[in-house]
């Protein structure tokens, strides 16, 4: 698969008009027997790319006892989610700034009661810290969302144009990998794979 991957990267290289900023390399997967009116074919889930995306993702922690200092990323604690959930304009900001959100188990109630309007409609309702903090933040700064929900298709970013032909390979592998395993028919799901720049035709990618 790999090599088949790396021929599509090239291809899209080479076809794609060079612009002045650095391009995201977005991968399509259109799904096929997909009845997307069954609830359990609908999902949100996070996954780590080997080789995270080009750039960090922005993480938000929700504690009252991290400290920012000690994580090296934003921390709000409960008196910062009663404000935001008193200014709707901010809390909306905030929501699509941020890829994603960890919060201790103790603060989720107050967050889906206050918050759980503006997280949950965009599948950004805060993932539970467990085990080293740390870890989990380095973890998810190389983090994609990959979502289904209205229809067949899902688009994640895989790596921008800076990176190594065969970082971004892994990474695309890493997708259709987890795809084959998350949905109902496996494999026999994945209808056509595309890879294209933020500016850009698509290629088909054969795997």
């Amino acid at each position: 698969m790999t090599e088949k991957i790396l021929k599509a990267i090239k291809e899209l290289r080479e076809k794609s008009k060079k612009r002045n900023f650095i391009q995201t390399f977005d991968l399509i997967v259109n799904l096929k027997e997909m009845d997307l009116k069954k609830p359990e074919n609908k999902f949100t889930e996070d996954l780590i790319l080997p080789h995270g995306k080009g750039k960090e993702a922005k993480i938000i922690i929700f504690s009252d006892v991290i400290k920012e200092e000690d994580v090296n990323c934003p921390v709000l604690k409960s008196s910062d989610i009663e404000i935001l959930a008193k200014n709707k304009r901010e809390a909306k900001k905030l929501v699509k700034r941020t890829d994603f959100f960890l919060a201790e188990p103790k603060l989720m109630p107050t967050i889906g009661k206050m918050l759980g309007q503006f997280l949950a409609p965009k599948g950004k309702m805060p993932k539970i810290i467990s085990g080293d903090v740390k870890k989990m933040i380095e973890d998810y700064k190389k983090a994609v969302r990959i979502r289904i929900k209205d229809s067949p298709v899902i688009q994640c970013p895989v790596g921008n144009e800076g990176m190594e032909d065969r970082e971004v390979a892994d990474n695309i592998k890493a997708v259709i990998e987890f795809l084959s395993g998350r949905l109902p028919k496996g494999e026999k799901n994945i209808a056509e794979v595309f890879l294209k720049f933020t500016m850009s035709k698509p290629v088909k990618v054969e795997v």
